[in-house]
């Protein structure tokens, strides 16, 4: 290839081709994460690419993804498009509206492709494939937020990934425990939290923020975590939301417990707070020993699209599996063994090779055996290569 075209070949940063065989590998990832969540009653639903941009970053979870959405102009309306950075925006607007009159809990799955105007230190890539659960109901249930998680360690260990750990959170927590610091002190606390450093806090000389450096040390294996907050005086709403995902975090144990899943540590950090700007009472993330990276994220959050002014609410549990990072972990694809056809035999007898579950090369004028081929058929009869 000439330097011109190696120049043409060249892709922006971001973006990647998926060759063999890492493409089949994706795309039997993603067959067997629909079929686990599929065998739990979830629909598979597949929104458009592009949106008008008012409806794909309307009030809700798509407000706050304004700035990694790609625009353009529509040339048959002349309206801006936005091409979708995530599906849960989505997922709100076809709730929301083609679902809006359907009996809930409403079980939803899907599996598409998402644009971002810029990666991020943890994902680089800017096109990836996103696979998710939402369970929808119309009330903030703990056997949905149980369900999901649940479902969430199923998919990645249908993938063979061991080791896993669920890392539970519960965003706006660290809010709750600060209401009423000045905005000066709350911006150092917020740096402080997010740089985990515990003498910042302990400097301000304040119980609110003595309580979050203390908190610090709470993180970890959850049964542990939770006897320790046991002993902490925390404001009222704060409380309720450590007893509830102590409820959840118990229920989801017990429940890998009864499906023989003993390699999934559940682990608590009530101070991780990025990238559950929409949630609330539930957040976590879902890591697998010796893969870089999260495997996915998810949460409980109140599913909201545009103006919508006393009408009853709906919620949902849900999560996201992220290709990109699974795809490096999970066994490649062995291909099928493989025999060659000559050009010379008629197409009755490779559909009858393709009916014993054989996989068909066929050769062209003048081809040789490419390579990869494990089998030739010669004389009537399927051979093993030498």
């Amino acid at each position: 290839m000439s330097k011109k075209n190696d120049s043409l070949a060249l892709l922006p940063n971001g973006f990647a081709d998926l060759l063999p065989p890492q493409a089949d590998a994706e795309s039997r990832s993603i067959r067997i994460l629909m079929d686990t969540f599929s065998a739990f009653g979830y629909m598979r639903i597949k929104p458009p690419l592009l949106e008008f941009e008012d409806s794909l970053l309307a009030p809700g979870p798509g407000a706050l993804l304004a700035g990694e959405t790609f625009r353009l102009m529509d040339p048959v309306t002349h309206r801006m498009l936005g091409v979708r950075s995530d599906i849960t925006a989505q997922i709100a607007r076809i709730v929301k509206s083609r679902l809006t009159n359907d009996a809930r809990p409403l079980r939803l799955m899907y599996a598409n492709d998402v644009l971002r105007t810029k990666g991020s230190q943890m994902r680089t890539e800017r096109q990836f494939t996103q696979v998710g659960c939402e369970l929808v109901s119309d009330n903030i249930s703990i056997e949905a937020d149980v369900e999901i998680s649940i479902l969430a360690v199923l998919g990645v260990k249908a993938l063979g990934l061991s080791n896993l750990t669920l890392d539970m959170n519960i965003p706006g927590f660290v809010a709750l425990v600060v209401d009423g610091l000045d905005d000066d002190t709350l911006e150092i606390v917020q740096k402080a939290v997010t740089q985990r450093d515990q003498d910042t806090l302990l400097a301000l000389d304040d119980d609110r923020c003595s309580l979050l450096a203390r908190l610090m040390q709470a993180s970890g294996d959850y049964e542990k975590a939770f006897d320790a907050l046991r002993s902490e005086k925390l404001p009222h709403d704060a409380r309720e939301m450590a007893d509830r995902l102590e409820t959840v975090c118990r229920k989801i144990d017990n429940g890998l417990s009864q499906l023989g899943i003993h390699d999934a540590q559940i682990t608590i950090d009530l101070l991780e707070q990025g990238g559950f700007e929409y949630h609330e009472t539930l957040g976590f993330t879902l890591f697998s020993k010796g893969v870089g990276g999260e495997l996915g994220r998810g949460g409980r959050y109140r599913v909201h699209f545009g103006v919508q002014e006393g009408e009853n609410g709906d919620y949902a549990a849900g999560f996201t599996l992220y290709m990109d990072t699974i795809s490096k972990s999970v066994e490649q694809v062995k291909l099928p063994e493989t025999v060659f056809v000559n050009v010379s035999e008629s197409w009755d007898v490779i559909s009858k090779l393709h009916d014993q579950g054989w996989r068909i090369v066929r050769g062209l004028e003048g081809d040789e055996m490419p390579v990869g081929c494990t089998h030739v058929y010669e004389g009537g009869e399927v051979k093993v290569i030498d």
